[in-house]
This record gives structure tokens, sequence and C-alpha cells, in this order.
């Protein structure tokens, strides 16, 4: 049985329904099964399901594991003030508009399994996904154009180069 919910803050229930559908957004796009994703971060699927509609009971690492699950990530950052001295969304910065498809890709492939492998990620998809399976990688397997994708993005993104 599900844990009571926390009080929340005002305007947080709907952020973390915003959140939810996002997630259940992601899923239905990238055409994979509750199941499958569940099964994928370690969840159960009634979990899954409450992370979708935004539960604020649901544990913080049971998101981070379906966002990961799903290619996602989550940065933590404050809000701006605008001209009007309200807090603003912030602009996230910018970063290259491509795309990055699985199927050219053999050792991104590999480490998105649980993607159709017609999938395409975006720059900071594909590289969260390298650098949180990397352990799991197989540099020596890496062909050139995907060790150009890796120092291509890790230069994009203003990230430290992966061992390869």
């Amino acid at each position: 049985m599900p844990s009571t919910s926390p009080p929340t803050a005002p305007g947080a229930s709907r952020r973390l329904e915003a959140f939810g559908r996002h997630i259940h957004a992601r899923r239905k796009a990238l055409k994979i099964s509750a199941t499958t994703t569940a099964e994928a971060a370690g969840m159960s699927r009634m979990t899954l399901h409450r992370i979708e509609r935004g539960e604020p009971s649901v544990t913080m690492g049971a998101y981070m594991n379906a966002l990961a699950a799903l290619g996602l990530d989550v940065a933590v950052v404050a809000p701006t003030e605008g001209a009007s001295g309200k807090a603003s969304a912030p602009t996230p910065p910018r970063a290259p508009t491509e795309t990055v498809r699985l199927a050219d890709y053999p050792e991104l492939r590999r480490l998105a399994w649980q993607l159709p492998a017609d999938a395409e990620l975006t720059p900071q998809e594909a590289w969260g996904t390298y650098e949180r399976n990397w352990r799991h990688a197989d540099p020596s397997a890496l062909q050139d154009h995907e060790r150009q994708l890796l120092a291509d993005l890790a230069r994009a993104l203003g990230r430290k180069p992966l061992d390869v």
C-alpha cells in the first residue's frame, strides 16, 4: 500500500503533476510499455503509474530511476527574476538541436537496450545514456564515428570527455 503523501508547498502539487505528465509523455513517445519501463527502473508498474501521476509520496530515488530508464535527467535550478521582480522560469542552456539515432551508434544502442532501435535522442539524452551506463560500455568496441560523437557531445555540452 502506498505511503501517505507529505504536505506539499503551494504550487508543488501542480509541478509534480506536470513532471509526471512529462515522464508519461516521454514513455509514450518512445513507445515503451509501462511494464518494460518499470522493470528497467527496478520498480513495480504501479509505482511507475504513481510517478506518472506526480504523486508526492513516491521517493525521489524512484523518480530518478524512472527518468534514467527513459533516458531523461533532471537539474535543480534557481528561478531567475524577470523585469517585474517576480521569479520566472530559467532559460535552459543552448545545446545542439540535431538528434542522435540509436541505430547509427552500436555501443549507444547496446547501452540503451530498452529503447526501440529506431529511437532518436537529443544530444543531452545521448550523453546521459553514455555517462550513466559507461561502466557497461566496451570502449574497444567503439567505432571511429561513435568516438567522434562522444567527443562532439562532450564539447557541445561542456562536459568532461569520457575515458575512451
